[in-house]
Formats: structure tokens, sequence, C-alpha cells
């Protein structure tokens, strides 16, 4: 079997190095997709059975009946703490249970109490606590509306695509026929001995609305090819339980603009899909993905945003199968010029945005965001799914990869090569090469026969190792992990019964069934130091591969009847990777006696998978689009909570041209995730291979990154605390200016960071939008002030990195940049005052150890640091929290200042004391030299 795959592999990774769109489906290959999608909008065959509603203090129910098929559902409706509503739609008597995503959400979601506020034969009014906010269920056809005063926010059904495909007995089978035979006898002699004891109970039976979808008989259903059996190319999709998928559509008025879904390589605001496939949601390993097209990649987060000038919303739809999402819009396709003579017309078409969510089976289970800020719905969904993982800091510093490092040579090497050419990282990683024949946990006994020797000569200079551990074991009976996993039974099951096997990077692979809880257990034990051989604690791990990928499989992963317990792989496939994430991140806390926070860097995830770890962008190629693509690829990553997010510097497939590899690393040192990587077979490239002027510019840009680690591990706490995204667009701080609605070009970071990097082959220049009219953006190189609400035009060198600090922020900073973030430690801090209009700022600043949980026992500094009236003070903004820093203010920048005839430090103590400084009257930047106060005291500074 191996040389078989050793030539598939040659054929897949050599050539033209481009995904074939043949080996994955679209929609029309995909026979649920195709079957929802033939359902054209228009009347509903569900109503709402009023007589059956229970309101209780915090839920309601209600019966749904497809007045075609007579089938019923079960609505449940649940007003949530957070201003969120949630709606969940089943089978009222399912044939077997459906699935329900567990392990998503942090905890079941608070509810808050329902009211009712009118009802009569067409629908009912429930209050949503306020008075003015209120959900209205109609009846026939059901729709159920969201209203705040006159406003419809939301509305659910109102183009009549809600589907539900019942599970049922196949047709043309033997005990079908048994058991509808003895049915249908049973059903006579009932009514033959009721009838006699009863003349009158034939007519009840048949007006009683309870025993209509019993007594009524169901519709002949067509059956249409691939509901109950479907073939991809040469794979065969067995489909026992026939045809569940489910579908329902959502119409958002007065709205334009919507965001969100990953993982696709697209715009961030997303397209209409009329004219093609939906958005596709299924978790891939799609070989070079194509740019600008709705095609599923590695990861999978089925959340939606929608933005207009006046709210923010968002669905959640929690649902783990294929799913795909089609969009449409009645202000799609028409021009500016169009729109303009709508408006000079008059024309009273309010824009609206449709749109429809189709999954291959579970239920519907979705959560209505109604915001109404975009801050509020990130809250929103934290509050469901939890926040980013607190990172240890190391992990936010500059990170070396290739495919492969030969040896413990090679690596120290390379280690000894950064400090030569003087560049600081903190990472180096391991591929699959490693280990001892693509067996994970295991070292190559050749080339790492000393894997303690290498951390510990890493771990000397502060310096760390990741190594890669794929979550497709291979099949040898001579490997102590497959015997072990083998014995406990703990690998996924093919439809017989057996073992699933299928061909990954080892060969014949099994693949570990992480959606058992004790099977997570036993993975985590497997990183205890006794364990994995050869591990310290300065060693951390990567999970790729883990959508899963199967190289023999449909679409290169796991057929989906494959069985995970009592669940098909249809069911449950975008949780695969998430779940191995999971059961990663808790081996590497466990492993410390909890203690030390864990680094675990994923290709495939889910909503919530925000919890365990960063992620990236996958297998990029190195052009000049695919460095584009990565800013609106993260930033709509960070839109739905998973804000650790990077792409490879210089692209993974292919070779870039010096330019294009300098022009990457200045981007990639401003986005949250900071690795380089290649390909196997793609040549060296190291930050010092490309001669002395571009070896400088990489240093420059990687230590950018880490004068700035003070403010980007800030940004991760701000995103564990709150649920906000780190590297953001520009609209969710100007949620009211049109012009930022469209724009994935520049972005911010936090609040107070502006980035434009430069993307464009051979750049001259590019026009920069500031935003907010009230605003000024300082650059941060050369500290020129410029106002918001314009688009500036900036030239650009091969040196430049456009990046701007608004005006009313401080940003702490650390520039004595040393080999690696752990050895700048207990450096000292730069403050970067940078005033608005008003002359005032204000930011924080936050340290503690770096890298164990203690944070959560309040041991941290956390501060405010403000500038009004000419006095600059930093405050304690946690009273009760306890962590001392040898950490000093040596300099404080102050940009857009007078000249002050003195500067006076008052300390704690009450010690007063002149302070030295310079002034640039050029461009009004004021500078105080050597204050010395500890960055965890009281202070204050007085301009005079």
């Amino acid at each position: 079997m191996v040389p078989v795959l050793v030539l598939w592999l040659a054929v897949c990774l050599t050539g033209t190095w481009a995904v074939d769109r043949g080996n994955f489906k679209t929609c029309d290959q995909s026979s649920f997709c195709k079957r929802q999608r033939a359902l054209k909008p228009g009347e509903s065959p569900y109503r709402a059975l009023l007589e059956t509603m229970e309101l209780t203090n915090t839920r309601l129910t209600l019966q749904l009946i497809n007045d075609n098929n007579k089938v019923r559902l079960l609505l449940e409706l649940y007003r949530l703490q957070g201003n969120i509503t949630r709606v969940k739609i089943n089978e009222l008597k399912p044939l077997k249970p459906r699935y329900e995503v567990p392990d998503v959400l942090i905890r079941e979601p608070p509810t808050e109490p329902l009211s009712l506020l009118s009802q009569d034969e067409n629908g009912v009014v429930l209050s949503l606590g306020s008075e003015s906010q209120r959900v209205i269920i109609s009846a026939r056809p059901f729709r159920l509306d969201i209203m705040e005063g006159s406003d419809v926010l939301m509305s659910l059904n109102s183009r009549g695509l809600l589907t539900f495909e019942h599970l049922r007995m196949r047709k043309d089978t033997f005990s079908y026929k048994v058991t509808s035979t003895v049915a249908s006898v049973w059903d006579n002699i009932k009514r033959v001995f009721s009838s006699q004891a009863d003349p009158e109970a034939d007519k009840k039976e048949e007006t009683d609305p309870a025993n209509q979808a019993e007594t009524t008989k169901e519709e002949e259903e067509k059956v249409e090819d691939g509901m109950w059996e479907e073939m991809f190319k040469s794979h065969s999709d067995s489909k026992p339980n026939g045809p569940s998928a489910i579908s329902l559509d959502f119409s958002l008025p007065g709205v334009e603009h919507v965001y969100g879904i990953p993982e696709h390589a697209d715009t961030l605001r997303l397209k209409t899909t009329e004219n093609g496939d939906p958005y596709r949601l299924y978790n891939l390993d799609v070989f070079q993905y194509e740019l600008y097209n709705p095609m599923a990649l590695y990861g999978a987060v089925p959340v939606m945003l929608a933005h207009n000038t006046q709210r923010t919303t968002g669905i959640f739809w929690l649902n783990a199968a294929e799913t795909w999402v089609d969009i449409s819009s009645n202000t799609a396709g028409k021009t500016v010029f169009g729109k303009m003579l709508d408006y000079v017309q008059g024309s009273s078409e309010t824009p609206q945005t449709d749109v429809r969510w189709i999954s291959e089976s579970g239920i519907i289970d979705v959560f209505l965001m109604l915001g109404p800020t975009p801050k509020d719905v990130f809250s929103q969904y934290a509050s469901l799914t939890g926040t980013q993982s607190f990172p240890p800091l190391a992990s936010l510093g500059y990170h070396q990869c290739r495919w492969n490092y030969n040896d413990q040579e090679d690596v120290q090497s390379v280690d000894a090569g950064f400090d030569e050419h003087d560049i600081p990282y903190d990472f180096i990683w391991l591929d699959i090469e490693h280990t001892d024949g693509k067996r994970y946990f295991t070292w190559d006994p050749h080339k790492f026969a000393t894997p303690k020797e290498m951390l510990q000569g890493l771990k000397d200079k502060k310096r760390k190792l990741v190594a890669i551990v794929d979550p497709h074991i291979k099949i040898d009976s001579n490997y102590k992990i497959h015997n072990e996993i083998r014995s406990r039974g703990f690998y996924v099951k093919n439809k017989d019964g057996g073992d699933y096997e299928g061909w990954c990077w080892p060969g014949s692979a099994g693949y570990p069934d992480f959606f058992r809880a004790d099977m997570r257990a036993w993975w985590a034990s497997m990183f205890a130091y006794d364990k994995y051989e050869g591990s310290m604690e300065n060693m951390y791990t990567w999970n790729d591969m883990n959508e899963p990928s199967v190289f023999n499989g449909p679409e290169v992963t796991m057929h989906k009847d494959a069985v995970h317990g009592a669940w098909e792989n249809r069911d449950v496939h975008n949780l695969y990777g998430l779940y191995v994430q999971m059961a990663t991140a808790d081996g590497l806390t466990q492993r410390s006696g909890g203690v030390e926070r864990p680094f675990v860097l994923s290709r495939a995830f889910f909503a919530g998978s925000q919890r365990y770890g960063a992620v990236w962008t996958g297998d990029n190629a190195a052009e000049w689009d695919h460095l584009k693509i990565s800013i609106p690829m993260c930033l709509s990553l960070g839109l739905v909570g998973m804000s650790f997010c990077g792409a490879d510097i210089g692209g993974f497939f292919k070779t870039p041209s010096t330019e294009l590899l300098v022009r990457w690393y200045q981007t990639g040192a401003y986005q949250p995730f900071f690795r380089a990587h290649a390909h196997l077979d793609t040549p060296r490239r190291e930050p010092w291979l490309f001669g002395p002027e571009n070896t400088a510019l990489i240093r420059e840009a990687i230590r950018q990154r880490y004068a700035l680690l003070p403010y980007w591990y800030q940004q991760f706490y701000h995103a564990h605390r709150t649920g906000d995204p780190i590297m953001r667009p520009l609209w969710v701080e100007y949620p009211q200016d049109p012009a930022t609605f469209a724009v994935d070009d520049e972005y911010l970071i936090g609040r107070d960071l502006l980035v434009h990097p430069v993307t464009e082959e051979g750049a001259r220049g590019l026009t920069a939008y500031l935003p907010g009219k009230d605003e000024v953006w300082f650059d941060v190189h050369t500290f020129q002030k410029h106002n918001g609400a314009q688009n500036l035009y900036i030239p650009v060198t091969m040196s430049s990195i456009p990046v701007f600090q608004r005006g009313g922020s401080i940003i702490p900073r650390k520039v004595r940049v040393r080999r690696s973030s752990e050895c700048m430690e207990h450096d000292p801090y730069t403050l970067y005052v940078a005033l608005n209009l008003q002359r005032t700022a204000e930011g924080e600043l936050y340290i503690d150890d770096g890298h164990t949980f203690n944070y959560e026992r309040k041991e941290f500094i956390h501060r405010r640091l403000s500038f009004a009236k000419n006095i600059l003070s930093s405050v304690n903004l946690a009273p009760d929290a306890q962590f001392t820093t040898r950490s000093w203010i040596e300099r404080v920048v102050i940009l857009g200042a007078s000249k002050p005839s003195k500067v006076t430090l008052k300390t704690a103590d009450g010690q007063d004391s002149q302070l030295e400084f310079d002034f640039d009257a050029s461009m009004s930047v004021l500078t105080l030299r050597k204050p010395g106060m500890n960055a965890g005291a009281d202070w204050t500074v007085m301009l005079q």
C-alpha cells in the first residue's frame, strides 16, 4: 500500500500546484443541497398549531405541521440573557433521535422571562423584556418576526423555505413492508372495535388535530436520486437514515452588508450567491485553494453578522453537519448610479438581505443575537461559546517553521542564524519528518536522537519548539499508540462496525474517535512528560490534517457513513477538528498540573475552537493575491470569536519573490499569529538568505512586532475577557460610517492602531482611509498628524509599513528588542501618548507572568493610563490584584503636544521631581526622558 500512496502523493504534490475542483462537490453534486435549492420561495407548507402552544416562564413550545405530509415539528423559543433569542425546531416524534451539538456552548444559556402580549387565531405576540421588543408568530403559513418598535429586525420563514426532512423507513426494504402491513392490520382492528363501542369515534378521530398526523395517510413523497444512497466519483455514501436535511430562511430588512461564516478565501463582505454556489461550510483539506469563491476550506464557524448604520445583529446556526448558506439581496448588482436613480425617483424599496441556511442533518438550533452594537454581538456570542484563550506571551512573537527542518543540527544552525543576524524569534517548528516514520509522539532515532538536548539548548536561550501531532495514526502492530487505541476500541468505525481506515501521511491510518470523552482523556494523557518521550516544558503542539484529511476518502475526508458511537460522521463532521484541539490543549495543560497555559495550533475548527488556541489559513501559495486574502480571512475569523489567526508568511506552496516575501513579513508582523512556513519542495527561505538589504527589511518588520508585544498581549487579554476581536474591521469601531463597511485591505488592531499593509507588487504608493470625522491619526514612524474621515495617499518604499495611532490613545511598547520575548520580560516601557483634538488620551497597561494561569487568581497588574488637562497619570484598575514587576517607564513620547516650561513627576510616596524633556516643534512631539517610575506603581506627570 505504501508504494501506491507514495505514487499518489507524488501526483498530488507536483505539477501545477492548484486545487483540483473536481475533488470537491458543488451544490448540484451534493444531493441534499440540490434538493433544497430547487425549492423556490413562496407559500410555506408549514403552519403553527396555536392550540398546542404552551408558555412557561422560560420558554414557549408550539407544534408546527407540514400540510403536505402531516408531519409535525416542535418549535421551542427561548429569550436568553443579553438580548439573544433562541429558536429550536425538531421533529415532534422522530423515528430516532436527531443530533444536537454538544460541547460547543460553554453552558446551558440562562433564560429570561417571556410574556404573552396578545393572541388570536392568526398568531401570538410575545414580549422580549422591553416593551418595544417583541416576537410575532404568525400561524398560516408559519412565520416568526422579531420587532423593535415599528422596525422588523429579522424574519424567519418569511420566504417560506423552512424544510425539515423527517426521518423515515425506506419503503423498498423488507422491514418497512412488514411494519406497514402490521400497522395497517392493527389500524383496521382498532377501527372495528372502536366504531362498535362508539359510532361517533371515526368522526372524532378524523377531526381531532392531535391525531391528524397519525390518521392521515402520508402523502407519497417522491424518492429522488441521492436520498438513500449517493455516489461521488468512486465513493459510495450508504445513507442508512435516508434524507434528513433541514433548511430555514432569514430576512434582514435594512441590511446590505453581511459578514462571517468562515472559512472562505473571499472578501470580508459576503457576496450574493444567486448566480453561483452557496457558501459551503464543511471542513476539508483543500489543496492550494482558489481565491474569491465560496468553496469550503479547513474550518467552519456557522455565524453570520449583519450590519447597517443603525444596528448590528448576528445569526448562530448551531449545526455540525455539512451546511450551505445562500445569500440574496434586493440591492445586489445595482450600480452606484442605479442607487442614486432610486433615490432621485423616490424608490421606496428598503434594502434587504435574505439568507438561507441548509444543513444535511441534525436539528434547527439557531441563536439570534440582537446587538444592537457590534460589541454587543461579540459579547452575546462569547456568552454562548466562550472567548479566545489567553495564550502564553511568547506565542505572540515570531515563529520559524518549514516542512521540514532536517535534524537536530539543522535546528541548531537555524537557531544560531537568528542570533548571528540579530533577529528575534520565540518558536522553531518541526513538521511530520521529525517523527519515526510518521508515528506521532515519537522522534526519528537518527535525525532527532537526543530531543531533550535540542530542547534544552533552546531553553537556555529562552526559546521554544512546536512539534506536530496529527490525528491519523499509522496502522502498525509495533507502534504502541496504535496498539493502545485499537485495544481500547477508540478508533472511528466504518459503516460495517470495523475500524475505519484511510490513507494519510503514514500510509494506512486509523482515526481516533475524538467524539468520545474517554478517548480525549486518554489522548490528553499522552502529552505527559513521562509518556511523550523527549518532550519538555518548552515544547508545544500543532494539530494539522484534522478536518480530518483522508487522502483516499471522498473529497479528501472521512466517509459520511463512518460511525462515531450512535452518530454518523455526516451528523458531526465539522466538530472533529475542535475535539482534536480540545484534547491536545487539555493534555498540555494537564502535563504541568494545570499551571501552564497551552499553545496549540489547529487547521480545522468550529464555533468554540477559540477556547483552545490558534488557527491559520492553511496551505496558501506564494502569490500576491494570497497575501491580500490573508487580511479578510483573518478579519472574518475575528468577527466570530477566533482572534488568534495568521497566514503562512511567504506562502506555503511555490517560491516567493524577495519583494513578496518582504511585504509578507511586513503584513504578518501586524497580524495576530506570526509564522513563516514553507513546503518541503520549496527552496529554504530563512530571513537572512535574500541579501543584506532584504535581511535588514525583514529584521525591522520582526523588531516592530517585538516592540509592540505589550500592546498585542493587552489585546489578547481583552479578547479573552470580552470576546472582542483583536484584528478588527474598521466598521466595528466606526459603525455609522458606510465608507468603512466593505474595507478589507486595512484594519484595526484593538481600537488604537490602524494598519494598511502594502500588498501590491511594485507599489510606489497606496491610499488609506482614515476614519472618524473628529479624529486625528499619527503615523507611528514619522509622527506626522492626519485628520480622520479622509482618503490619504501615502508614498511607499520597500521599508514602508503604513501604521497609524489614533489620537486619544496611549500605547505601551518595549523598544529594547532582544533575542526572544522572554528575554525582554523585565525591560522598561516607552509610552506613546497620541493626543486627540480635545488634547486628551487614554490607554492601559497589562502585565502578568506571561505563561501561567495565575492571572485567574488575580496575579497581574492592570493600569489605566490617562492624559487630560496636561496631566498624565497611571491608576490601578484592579486594586484586588497582586503582582510585582521589575519593569519601569523609561520614556514617554507625547504626540500633538505643546512645549511645557517644566515637567514634574509625582510618585505614590509623595515625592516630586523634575523630568528632562525634548520638544520637536516641527512635529509637536514632546519626549520625557528616564522618568524611572515602576510600571506597576501610581504616578502623575504634570506639564506646566
